[in-house]
């Protein structure tokens, strides 16, 4: 990651690196990039991600409690489980099930 880039920007360049069939958190995202309390600026990031031309995986973003709390983002309210499940992602009651399991730490994957 390059030191000049933009917040959002660093925000999707680690979201694009969630493998496919995992999950992450926001704060795992802020903690990666050094910035532990920025939980929700993660989130706002990736509201935006919607409207650019690259592909950002932001459905596999989460929060802590594995909890779909993005979900009325998309372009329609089950489409984030949706995309989840399609990946073998198990969702029940907007709460990926297995979370533990499924949970993907950059701070872990990236070192």
């Amino acid at each position: 990651m390059k030191n000049d880039d933009s917040f959002f920007d660093r925000v999707y360049e680690v979201t694009r690196m969630i493998p496919e069939g995992r999950v992450t958190s926001y704060g795992a995202i802020a903690r990666f990039l050094g910035l532990g309390k920025s939980a929700r600026m993660v989130g706002w990031a990736l509201n935006g991600s919607h409207h650019l031309p690259e592909y950002i995986p932001a459905h596999r973003v989460v929060n802590r409690n594995g909890l779909l709390t993005g979900k009325h983002h998309f372009r329609h309210e089950k489409l984030m489980q949706e995309l989840l499940e399609s990946e073998g992602v198990k969702v029940k009651n907007d709460q990926v099930l297995n979370f533990n399991n499924v949970f993907w730490d950059p701070n872990q994957e990236l070192f």
